[in-house]
């Protein structure tokens, strides 16, 4: 079964009460952090459970050391999935509103827990829901306690110091998902310094999708991936962003290309520059 997974609209709606299926609504805004919960308390697709980016989705922040939103607790995560009634054969449905990042994210976490099948990402999000003209629910989600039982798989992450050491390697595919402006250096609305680690490239993560907000044919994603890595290895790609979440989107793109699933830098370029030693780079 592949490990990266899309499901369109009507198709959830045919299978949103089969048996198994666990559905989370992982709606965010980082300029308004109660957006998700408010906008799943006005509605949100039959069944779903509410997977928040800061309190489920990430672990504490400490201020000059970790990211924006560093990894969570392994321990913490697993009682959250099984709170919301992931088993280990769940088939399992994310959403957001439309881009993917945020249900990108939480299939990163599957994955980095073992989960690396049955894990679906809806396509187009709720506003490919809305286009379709389904309807919500205001109904808490009625599931019984699940037994999912991951552990984390370190091989999938680096720490800034891993980083560093792999920056000089002729191999390393380094891909920041921030959009062009944010990677020269340009501007930088949300991080205290602007740039990117030096050596990587701008592979911005909207750009995995269609006018319609909707992921690209696995072909063109193919080959959106293949000039980034040249003669490169896949093996040896690492993907970062602003706070390690829109590069898992990243992430995602390319196992639905049939790359092999690369390395995240969790803490990425938010992280990065909470140490002034690390070098930082701007323009292209």
């Amino acid at each position: 079964m592949p490990i990266a997974q899309l499901i369109s609209p009507l198709d959830l709606d045919l299978k949103k009460d089969q048996p198994g299926l666990v559905i989370l609504d992982c709606r965010f805004a980082l300029e308004d952090p109660d957006y998700g919960q408010r906008s799943y308390a006005e509605g949100h697709i039959a069944g779903a459970a509410f997977a928040d980016l800061e309190r489920d989705l990430s672990g504490p922040v400490t201020k000059g050391v970790t990211g924006r939103h560093p990894l969570p607790q392994a321990t913490d995560l697993i009682e959250r999935l099984q709170a919301w009634g992931v088993n280990n054969d769940s088939v399992v449905v994310l959403y957001d509103d439309g881009p993917g990042a945020f249900a990108a994210r939480a299939w990163w976490l599957l994955a980095w827990l073992g989960k690396r099948g049955g894990v679906f990402i809806l396509d187009g999000g709720l506003k490919a829901w809305h286009a379709a003209g389904l309807p919500l629910s205001l109904d808490a989600p009625a599931t019984a306690r699940g037994n999912f039982s991951g552990s984390p798989d370190s091989s999938l992450v680096l720490n800034a110091e891993q980083l560093l050491k792999r920056l000089s390697r002729p191999q390393l595919t380094l891909l920041d998902a921030r959009g062009l402006p944010r990677f020269r250096g340009e501007v930088e609305p949300i991080d205290p310094v602007a740039g990117h680690i030096p050596g990587a490239q701008c592979a911005a993560f909207t750009d995995n999708l269609g006018a319609d907000g909707r992921f690209l044919p696995a072909e063109q994603l193919k080959q959106r991936f293949a000039e980034k890595l040249a003669d490169r290895s896949p093996n040896e790609l690492v993907a970062y962003c602003g706070s390690g979440v829109t590069a898992c989107h990243n992430l995602f793109a390319l196992c639905l290309a049939g790359y092999p699933l690369g390395t995240l830098y969790a803490g990425s370029w938010s992280e990065w520059i909470t140490d002034p030693q690390r070098a930082v780079a701007t323009g292209d």
